[in-house]
This record gives C-alpha cells, sequence and structure tokens, in this order.
C-alpha cells in the first residue's frame, strides 16, 4: 500500500465518523423538533380556551362597570336633590322656627319676670366657659351675696 491509498483510507475513516456524528446530532436535532412542535401544539389547545375565558371575564367586568358608573351617577344625583331639598326646608321653615323660638323665648322670660316679685325657690346660673364677667355684674353680684 503506498502512502496515497492510506491517506486515503485515512481520510474516508474520519469522512464516516464526521458523517456518523452528524447523523446523531441531526436525528437528537430532529427529536427535540418533534417535541417541541408536540408542546407548541398542546399550549395552544390549553392558550385557547383560557384566552376566551379571559375574554368573557373582561367582558363582564366591563359589563359591572357600567353598572357601577350608572349607580354613581344615580347617587350623585340624589346627593344633589338632597342638597337643594335641606337648602329649601332650611330656607322655607328656618326663618318661622327662629321667630317661634323667639317668642317662646320671650313669653318664658316675661313669666319668669312676673313669678321674680313672687319668692324665688333658688337662683339658677348658666356658667359659659372661656367668658369673663363684666365689672358691673361682678360687683352686682358680690353686693348680692353681702346682703344674704
Amino acid at each position: 500500500m503506498s502512502g496515497g491509498e492510506v491517506a486515503g483510507i485515512l481520510v474516508a475513516v474520519f469522512w464516516a465518523i464526521l458523517v456518523s456524528f452528524l447523523a446523531v446530532a441531526l436525528a437528537r436535532l430532529a427529536q427535540t423538533l418533534r417535541a417541541t412542535t408536540k408542546l407548541v401544539a398542546d399550549v395552544t389547545d390549553q392558550a385557547v380556551p383560557l384566552l376566551a375565558d379571559a375574554s368573557a371575564a373582561v367582558r363582564s367586568a366591563q359589563t359591572q362597570i357600567d353598572r357601577v358608573d350608572a349607580i354613581a351617577s344615580d347617587v350623585q344625583e340624589v346627593t344633589s336633590n338632597a342638597s337643594a331639598l335641606s337648602t329649601t326646608v332650611a330656607s322655607t321653615f328656618g326663618g318661622p322656627l327662629v321667630k317661634v323660638a323667639a317668642f317662646g323665648y320671650g313669653v318664658r322670660r316675661a313669666i319668669g319676670s312676673r313669678r321674680e316679685d313672687a319668692p324665688a325657690k333658688s337662683e339658677r346660673r348658666t356658667v359659659i366657659v372661656g367668658r369673663t364677667v363684666s365689672s358691673a355684674r361682678r360687683e352686682k353680684r358680690n353686693n348680692r351675696g353681702k346682703k344674704d
């Protein structure tokens, strides 16, 4: 055997080994591609119903938001109506009620001044926190205490 024939055989052996490695790599790549294709198909089969459910949930949420918006606008309208009613009632009945209360106070005071002629049971005092008594009232009070 000559050197060229030996070199040719060595090249053929290396070429066969290289082709067999490439064949194994291609077989594994094909197997990986098949598994990936199956996985993508399974994900697609599961994702489509999930997307449909999510779409239905979003539609339902939008319906509920529209309802809440309608309720909020109704509440706002009721609030403004109640405010207007309160203002109307206050302006309609407020003045007369103040007048009636003032009249009642005047009548009580007038009746009370008539009873002052009669011997008083006990003097009623009103304490107002944070107010000072004028000097004239203070002297009057001190003089009343000395008479007793």
